[in-house]
Formats: structure tokens, C-alpha cells, sequence
């Protein structure tokens, strides 16, 4: 068996890939892990709405009582919710069952600890070693050891007083259309905007296990911008599956993404002089129109590899505040431990209100680079890295480029496909310069 925990945890076609038999076993050598020092430790777990969130969630909590341990039940909440919940409660560590944005069929655990915060790349690796070479030598309670399961009744309304004290201002006069995607954020999203006094239009809102990610929410925002410009709304804001990442279209219906958001939030902070060391973290695949952007206040953008982890773990080295991804997956550390698509449409609205301006005149404070994507299929894709004259010409684009572009190329992880993106200001240039890769690698390569 390979890894089991991914760039967000494990992750699969639920009762195959992510069977029953395997998250009994996540449980209880994940909580073996995360408590093994704690006299009965209590885990929170929360999920979103597919179907097999019950079914897991069951073989979940049997590993974890197995172990001796008990469990807070919290029900169907966001993921910050249960990060938030995590870090607030009386737990020694917490569990997400969602696959976030993932079609129905696929679901996941993601792991916190006692913090709030998601876990290492050691505490997961030392978790697999538990499961594939440990399981059977771990404690096995009996009588009145076992674990037990305990509820949270009303789980929404702490985080959701948070939100409201975080953000402190009225968004009376604003109306807002937010798709939840049918799924964990489905109630919470619109009540705190409606709480919060703005007047919602709700999309997608309402799961019942099968409709989580259906032609909704922020991979598939189509019907979402219709609806903001039919509605005349001021923005429209679309979470995933388990609202960790958002993304929101203006007024007009154009799509505002991570890079966009951060950019507005970001330079909001700067001229607030709220943004430590006016730096923001993304990754590499975050467009160059941010960096643009952050470098004419003064400030700057600092890259990390893909993932959320990576950036969370960067801001956390260095002291910054603010960071995410392209795809909406954006992190307020001062507020959540992870990231928080409902508290990141709320301080994008907060900063709507602040200045007093559209959403579509606070976008122009960045100018996206255009980007051009070029699929070579090949036959050898495990040598790219290595062979010397794909390298040349990579070097050789770079540097015509200069300050002004980048490329990207990499090898596709499930198909015979060398991936080239290339981009830059000119978007007439850039059709030339990608094929000029991979003209040299669909020779070198075949």
C-alpha cells in the first residue's frame, strides 16, 4: 500500500479506496498519536454532507473509543468550524470527514490538532507507520475504558458570535448571493451574512447527501454569476463542499478568485498598516499580477510549493498573516487556523464597506497576467527534469521573459502528458515561447 495521506489527507472513493476498514484504522491510530500522553482524550469530529459522511463517521469513532478515547460529535459544520471548534473546546484533537471540493462518490479525513492546526508531514508519516506496522500492538480497553460518544448541540453558534465580533461592522445596503454548494456551510453561510444585516439571496443550500459540488459552489460558479447579475446584487460569493476556500464574482458576474481577494485584502491591510512585514503568502502558482500588485504598495509576495500546508507552514515560520491559493483556499492566521472561506468573504465584504467601493473597481487593483497552457503528450515523461536540452530551452524562455513572465512545466501525475505553462504581460508572445518547450520536449521525449 502507498501513502495514505495526501497534499489534505486521505482521501478516496468512499467504500473503496476510503473504506470503513481503513478510517477504523485512521482513528485509531491517529488518535493513538495525537494522545497517547493524555489520560482519557476526547476527539472532535465534524463532516460534511455526502452521503457517506454517516458510514464513515461510525467506523471513524469506532477506532477512536477502541483506543479508549471519547467523542465530541459536532454533526454536519465546515471544516474551520471544526478547526475553530478544535482549538476553542476542551479536545485533545479533531477530525474533518469531507472530501472539500471532490464530486459525491469521494470523501476524506483531515486531522487537527489540539491547536486547531492541521498535522506535519511527520505526525501523518508516523501515523502510517502505526497503521501498517503498529496497529496490533496498540492498547485495547475493556469495561469502563472504552470510549464513549458524547453530542454538541448547536455547534454553529459559537463560531458564528466569533465571525460577527471578528468582523464588527454592518453590512446593512449590501446584497449578497452565496452558493454553498449544498453542502457544510449550507446554513451557516447565509445566517451570518443575514446576521451581520446584509440581504441574501441563498444558492445551492439545500443537501440532501447526493447534490454536495453539483454544478455548484466555487469549482462551478456559472449559475452564480447569472444570478448576481439578475438579483443586481453587490457581489456573489461561492463556497465548496466544506467551505474552506471561496471564491466571488463582482456585481457584473466576473469572477474574483484567490489571487484577487488576497490582493484587495492585502493591500487593505497594507494602507491600514495592518499586514506584518506587508507581506503575503502564495504559492508559485499564484498569477504574477499579485506580486505586481503587492510590490506597487510597498509590499511583496513570498511563493511556496503547492498546497495550503506549505503556506501555512511558511506564514508560521515568518510571522505573516495572510496567505493562500489561487483557488480560494486563503488563510486570516489572526482569526482561524486554516483556511476559512467564510470568514474570507466576510473580510472581502468588510473591505467593500470600508472603502465604500464596488467590488469590480477594488479588482482593478491587479491586472492578471495572461497564462497559456500547452499538453505534449509523451512517451518517457520521467526524464524531462533531466534531459539537457529541455532545460536549455526552459532557460532560454526564462530569460527572455525576464522580471516581466515565468514558466512552469511539469509532468502530469495520471497521464502520459508533459504540462507547459508559460506565463507573461504579452499575451501575443506567449503562444510562441510555450510551443518553443515543447517542440524540444515532444522531440526529446518520443
Amino acid at each position: 500500500m502507498g501513502r495514505l495521506f495526501g497534499t489534505d489527507g486521505v482521501r478516496g472513493v468512499a467504500n473503496q479506496k476510503l473504506t470503513p476498514e481503513l478510517v477504523y484504522k485512521l482513528g485509531k491510530a491517529g488518535t493513538y498519536r495525537l494522545t497517547k500522553d493524555i489520560k482519557r482524550p476526547t476527539i472532535l469530529i465534524g463532516k460534511d454532507t455526502r452521503i457517506s459522511g454517516d458510514m464513515l463517521e461510525a467506523a471513524l469513532i469506532a477506532g477512536i473509543n477502541s483506543i479508549g478515547a471519547d467523542v465530541l460529535k459536532v454533526g454536519v459544520v465546515p471544516t474551520p468550524v471544526v478547526s475553530y471548534l478544535t482549538k476553542k473546546s476542551d479536545v485533545d484533537g479533531g477530525i474533518m470527514i469531507s472530501a472539500s471540493h471532490n464530486p459525491v462518490a469521494d470523501n476524506g479525513i483531515k486531522f487537527f490538532k489540539n491547536d486547531g492546526f492541521k498535522l506535519s508531514d511527520q505526525i501523518e508519516d508516523e501515523i502510517e507507520e502505526i497503521i501498517f506496522n503498529k496497529l496490533d500492538r496498540l492498547p485495547q480497553p475493556t469495561g469502563l475504558e472504552v470510549g464513549r460518544v458524547k453530542e454538541l448541540l448547536d455547534p454553529l453558534v459559537s463560531y458564528l458570535e466569533y465571525a460577527k465580533e471578528i468582523i464588527n461592522i454592518d453590512f446593512s445596503g449590501m446584497k449578497v448571493v452565496v452558493d454553498t454548494a449544498n453542502g457544510a456551510a449550507s446554513e451557516l453561510a447565509p445566517k451570518v451574512l443575514e446576521e451581520l444585516g446584509a440581504d441574501v439571496v441563498a444558492l445551492n443550500h439545500e443537501p440532501d447527501g447526493t447534490n454536495i459540488n453539483v454544478n455548484s459552489g466555487s469549482t462551478h460558479p456559472e449559475r452564480l454569476q447569472k444570478i448576481v447579475i439578475e438579483q443586481q446584487a453587490d457581489l456573489g460569493i461561492a463556497h465548496d463542499g466544506d467551505a474552506d476556500r471561496t471564491i466571488a464574482t463582482d456585481e457584473n458576474g466576473n469572477i474574483i478568485d484567490g489571487d484577487l481577494i488576497m490582493a484587495i485584502c492585502g493591500r487593505h491591510l497594507i494602507e491600514k498598516g495592518e499586514l506584518p512585514k506587508e507581506t503575503i503568502v502564495a504559492t508559485k502558482y499564484s498569477n504574477l499580477g499579485l506580486h505586481e500588485s503587492l510590490t506597487e504598495l510597498g509590499g511583496k509576495v513570498v511563493t511556496t510549493r503547492n498546497g495550503d500546508r506549505y503556506v501555512l507552514a511558511e506564514m508560521l515560520d515568518q510571522g505573516y498573516k495572510l496567505g493562500g491559493e489561487k483557488s480560494g483556499h486563503i488563510i486570516f492566521l489572526d482569526y482561524n487556523t486554516t483556511g476559512d472561506g467564510i470568514m474570507t468573504a466576510l473580510q472581502l465584504i468588510k473591505v467593500m464597506v470600508e472603502t465604500e467601493k464596488s467590488l469590480s473597481e477594488l479588482a482593478k487593483v491587479m491586472r492578471p497576467f495572461p497564462q497559456l497552457l500547452v499538453n505534449v503528450k509523451v512517451k518517457k515523461k520521467g526524464e524531462w527534469e533531466t534531459n539537457q536540452e529541455i532545460q536549455t530551452v526552459i532557460k532560454e524562455v526564462e530569460a527572455q521573459l525576464g522580471n516581466d513572465g515565468r514558466v512552469f512545466v511539469r509532468a502530469s501525475g495520471t497521464e502520459p502528458v508533459i504540462r507547459v505553462m508559460v506565463e507573461g504581460k504579452e499575451k501575443a508572445q506567449l503562444e510562441e515561447l510555450a510551443n518553443e518547450i515543447a517542440d524540444v520536449i515532444r522531440e526529446e521525449l518520443n
